[in-house]
């Protein structure tokens, strides 16, 4: 690795650090209806790590469909599950580390066997719906982060397709660190 790519990543995961605690789940209040639904995929730096970095690798392997639509369908149960109120030990840091193995995987271009690498998502979109169902316990609400998780499950993806090789190897670096450090936040 050059010393300029270095220093860019270095920068980039720097930037990464600034995922204050306070930011991955801002309160909703009273609100869990559909735009409290969509606009949290967005607002929760750890759920929309997860979802472009799930669409980057998806898009750094071109598979098919099967990823995104695992992802969606597993994070409903998930949400379903946590609006019955299953709790998952340790769900947060669950969480985080999706960020970093979802990292991980594009900065080692990894390309699993489909099956395997929808096994996986399947297991990263249960913990991240697991936690929307608890935090938005509502059906207007999951239609909105399901709404919101497949736009940015389909740019990740896209952006996975166009961009170079290298800077895709960056940007898992970058998620993989700020997994790290969202990891220490729990």
């Amino acid at each position: 690795m050059s010393a300029t790519l270095m220093t860019k990543t270095a920068a980039v995961a720097a930037l990464c650090l600034l995922a204050l605690p306070a930011m991955a789940h801002p309160g909703h209040g009273d609100s869990v209806g559909f735009l409290a639904g969509f606009a949290h995929p967005f607002t929760g730096i750890d759920h929309l790590l997860a979802m472009l970095g799930v669409g980057l690798w998806g898009g750094q392997q071109r598979r098919g469909w099967g990823q995104p639509a695992t992802f969606l369908g597993m994070m409903l149960l998930g949400a379903l599950a946590g609006m019955a109120g299953v709790t998952v030990p340790g769900l947060e840091t669950g969480i985080a580390a999706t960020v970093a193995l979802a990292g991980l995987a594009i900065a080692l271009a990894l390309a699993l066997p489909n099956w395997l690498g929808v096994l996986l998502v399947g297991m990263f979109a249960l913990a991240h719906g697991n936690a929307h169902g608890q935090e938005l316990p509502s059906a207007a609400a999951a239609c909105g982060f399901l709404l919101a998780s497949a736009m940015l499950l389909c740019a990740g993806r896209f952006t996975g397709q166009v961009l170079a090789e290298r800077l895709l190897r960056v940007a898992g670096v970058a998620l993989t660190a700020a997994g790290v450090v969202l990891m220490g936040m729990n």
